[in-house]
Formats: C-alpha cells, sequence, structure tokens
C-alpha cells in the first residue's frame, strides 16, 4: 500500500495553521493549540519544514513562524519531499537507484512513468487546495487521463 506516514500528515496540519507570507507570524505553541497536536511533535516538525524552506521563523516578542511562500505556490509533494524524501515508489523509481535487476527488468520502466505521474498529480495539488474546507476535490490528470477523486456517495 502506499502510505505517507503520520508525521507527514501531520505536517501538512500544521502549514494549514500557519499564515501566509507577509503576515503577523505565529508561535509553534500556539499552531500546537489551535491543531491539537503535542508541542514537542509542531516543533519537530516546524524545524524541518524551515529546513526544507517551506517556513521561515522570526525569533524575538513578536516572532514565530509563517510559510515562506503563499499557500498556493506550496505542492503536496514539496510537502511530501521536505518530510519524507523524494518521491519514489520502487527502487527503480528513485533518482539515485541501486537495483540489480534494472538491465535486465522489463517492468521498471513502466514503474518510472507511473512515479512520474503520481509527482505531477501531487505538484497539482497545492496547500491551498489541502486547505480548502468541505470543497470539492480537484481534478487532474494522471497519465494523460482525467481522474476526479470525488467523494464516494
Amino acid at each position: 500500500m502506499l502510505r505517507m506516514s503520520r508525521l507527514t500528515d501531520y505536517g501538512t496540519v500544521v502549514l494549514a495553521h500557519l499564515p501566509n507570507k507577509g503576515s503577523s507570524c505565529v508561535s509553534a505553541a500556539e499552531v500546537a493549540e489551535a491543531s491539537g497536536l503535542a508541542l514537542p511533535t509542531v516543533s519537530k516538525l516546524l524545524k524541518a519544514l524551515a529546513k526544507a524552506e517551506l517556513v521561515t521563523s522570526t525569533r524575538g516578542a513578536h516572532g514565530g513562524y509563517c510559510l515562506a511562500r503563499q499557500s498556493r505556490q506550496i505542492s503536496a509533494a514539496e510537502v511530501i519531499d521536505a518530510l519524507e524524501g523524494p518521491i519514489s515508489i520502487t527502487e527503480c523509481s528513485a533518482s539515485n537507484s541501486h537495483c540489480d535487476y534494472e538491465p535486465i527488468c522489463n517492468v521498471g520502466n513502466a514503474w518510472q512513468r507511473i512515479n512520474l505521474a503520481i509527482r505531477r498529480a501531487l505538484d497539482d495539488i497545492s496547500l491551498a487546495d489541502l486547505q480548502r474546507i468541505n470543497s470539492p476535490v480537484p481534478r487532474f490528470n494522471l497519465g494523460g487521463i482525467p481522474i476526479n477523486v470525488g467523494r464516494r456517495p
């Protein structure tokens, strides 16, 4: 099963509670309280997100954290990359692949195309899309095929 970690899921929650660049910043404690996550978890996530340059931090009495760019300019793929590393569903899909069977494998190329399609789909979803409450799920193309990921009745 393809699944991101709980920490990455929490990372999107943390990002959703941060103001856009140019707004007043919020403290890690404020994010923890608003999100319902433990302060040590929020602090760990903010540190990783700052290292990936998705958030900025300011010290001082009026300091805190805010998004490094507008939420519509941060993709789901960037968030996953920051917290999990580059998206790679198989060994041969990784940029620094070390699979012994690559020279004789006849399915690796297909998995690489699938990995790229997933990456493109995640690039098409922004943090702003993730923040929309009760909005329709966005449509996107997966390998040239239009996909609508709607809710089931």
